[in-house]
C-alpha cells in the first residue's frame, strides 16, 4: 500500500476556509488518482471530492454535490501534494477526512471510495460556533 498523510484540520466557525493536504514521501501522487473523502460519528463514509491523474490525463475534478462551489480540489507536483481548498463551511462539514489513492483515473462511482487501495490516516475538522 502506498503512504498518505493528510494534514490541515482544525476547529473553524461557520463560513471559515481551511485547506487540507494530502501528501506522499515514497511515491509520485501524480500518477494516480486522489480522493477525499469523509466520515462523521454515526454516519457512513461519503465520497467528497477526486482529481484524476494529469501525467498522460487532464486532470479532471469531480465534487459530490454538498460540496459543489464550497470547496476546491488540486495538485501542486512540485511538492507531491493534493490539496482540498474548503471555504464556507457548515456545521454539517464537520467529520474525519481521508484522503485516498486510486490507479490513474477518478472512475464513474469514486465517491463510494470502493476503487481506492490505500488510504491515509485522516484529519479531523471540526465545524462549531
Amino acid at each position: 500500500q502506498l503512504q498518505l498523510v493528510e494534514s490541515g484540520g482544525g476547529l473553524v466557525q461557520p463560513g471559515g476556509s481551511l485547506r487540507l493536504s494530502c501528501a506522499a514521501s515514497e511515491f509520485t501522487l501524480d500518477y494516480y488518482a486522489i480522493g477525499w473523502f469523509r466520515q462523521a460519528p454515526g454516519k457512513e463514509r461519503e465520497g467528497v471530492s477526486c482529481i484524476s491523474s494529469s501525467d498522460g490525463s487532464d486532470g479532471s475534478t469531480y465534487y459530490v454535490d454538498s460540496v459543489k462551489g464550497r470547496f476546491t480540489i488540486s495538485r501542486d507536483n512540485a511538492k507531491n501534494t493534493v490539496y482540498l481548498q474548503m471555504n464556507s463551511l457548515k456545521p454539517e462539514d464537520t467529520a474525519v477526512y481521508y484522503c485516498a489513492a486510486d490507479t490513474f483515473l477518478c472512475g464513474s462511482s469514486w465517491y463510494l471510495g470502493a476503487d481506492f487501495d490505500s488510504w491515509g490516516q485522516g484529519t479531523q475538522v471540526t465545524v462549531s460556533s
